[in-house]
């Protein structure tokens, strides 16, 4: 067997354990984020509420940003949890600090208000980038 097919058998296994827990982590730190936000994000989205679907998409996308960060420069797989632990929390920080900062975020949520849901959106989505270069390392080497 050639090099680069053994390296791959040898890869493999941990590439599919990494990738299914950064992607069990993703729904769970989403659906733990869906049930402590005061709206109900998916029947806002069903019945056409584009604010919670801007929203929920941010949300989902500040948790995945520093999780893909950690995924990559984690040495466990109980090190890359604590980190999807750090990314949800500081999605619903955030979500705290611009309903502080506009004032009945839910509310402006579930009526529809899009320039709400976007400010909203650009917090989380820079929380995440920033987060995620904080835990990105370069120099590590997991394997």
């Amino acid at each position: 067997m050639g090099g680069e097919i053994g390296a791959f058998v040898e890869a493999f296994p941990r590439f599919l354990i990494w990738s299914a827990s950064a992607g069990v982590l993703l729904v769970v730190a989403s659906t733990i984020y869906v049930l402590l936000t005061p709206w109900k994000e998916f029947a806002e989205v069903r019945r056409g509420n584009t604010a919670a679907g801007l929203a929920l998409g941010g949300a989902i996308a500040g948790l995945a940003i520093p999780m893909t960060s950690a995924l990559a420069s984690s040495i466990t797989l109980i090190d890359f949890a604590i980190w999807g632990v750090v990314a949800l929390l500081l999605q619903l920080i955030v979500y705290r600090l611009v309903d502080l900062l506009l004032g009945g975020l839910p509310k402006r949520i579930e009526q529809d208000e899009q320039g709400a849901a976007i400010v909203l959106v650009a917090a989380k989505m820079s929380s995440a980038l920033i987060l995620a270069a904080a835990l990105w390392d370069p120099a590590l080497q997991r394997f």
